[in-house]
């Protein structure tokens, strides 16, 4: 049997989804910029665990717009670039990195560097101000071997509680993020090729799962081949 996939947000649901997060959540702050990260960037749950301060900011305290994702914190071990360059997700970031800051969750003495942040620390930390912990998994990989990989359930299960929160627990998890972003990328015209590479795949085949098509998306391209016969 097919596994179920986490559903695709609407708009309107990603409006509401961050809305009730900012109104009830205890850590706002920390908690609208993840869920940013899965539906405007594209990231994994383990990438938004285990990336660092030194990987968003340079050392003079800007912001990168072009993020590189170290092969030794994305799944499959495979580099990858995200972009922050959605409006909504850098002022999230610039928020968290300031209250952050404010709460001396990892600070540094010298605020001049990483905006007073210390940079090999995890950018996104638990409530006690640590990292979230991981756990060692195995899988079989598209050539049939067995591989051992990180995933991080505890993040997992808090981002999936999140949109629980908000009302949307209905096939809504934290891979919702994921599939919106993919999905959102198609809607828009662009080509499955630019998906894979910026979802950070190997195979064009796995991008399909994180793909939502309509009944009336399908019937639209039938008519426009149709049309044309």
């Amino acid at each position: 049997m097919e596994p179920k996939r986490a559903k695709v947000l609407t708009p309107a649901k990603f409006r509401h989804l961050l809305r009730v997060t900012e109104a009830t959540s205890r850590f706002p702050e920390r908690d609208t910029l993840i869920l940013l990260f899965g539906i405007a960037c594209g990231m994994r749950v383990i990438e938004i665990a285990r990336i660092e301060i030194r990987d968003v900011l340079a050392r003079s305290g800007t912001r990168r717009e072009e993020v590189s994702l170290r092969g030794s914190i994305t799944k499959g071990g495979r580099p990858r670039c995200i972009y922050l360059s959605h409006e909504r997700t850098i002022a999230a970031f610039d928020r968290y990195i300031e209250w952050r800051y404010q709460r001396g969750a990892g600070a540094a003495l010298d605020r001049r560097e990483y905006r007073g942040l210390m940079p090999h620390t995890r950018l996104i930390l638990t409530q006690k101000g640590g990292a979230f912990e991981l756990s060692v998994k195995r899988r079989v990989n598209f050539g049939g071997e067995t591989v051992e990989y990180l995933a991080a359930d505890s993040l997992q299960s808090y981002v999936t509680g999140l949109y629980r929160a908000a009302g949307l627990g209905a096939g809504h998890s934290s891979h919702s993020g994921r599939r919106t972003f993919a999905s959102r990328l198609v809607a828009q015209g662009h080509s499955l090729d630019t998906v894979q590479l910026l979802l950070g795949h190997s195979h064009l085949d796995h991008v399909a799962p994180y793909l939502e098509v309509t009944e009336s998306d399908m019937k639209a391209a039938l008519a426009a081949i149709h049309d044309g016969l």
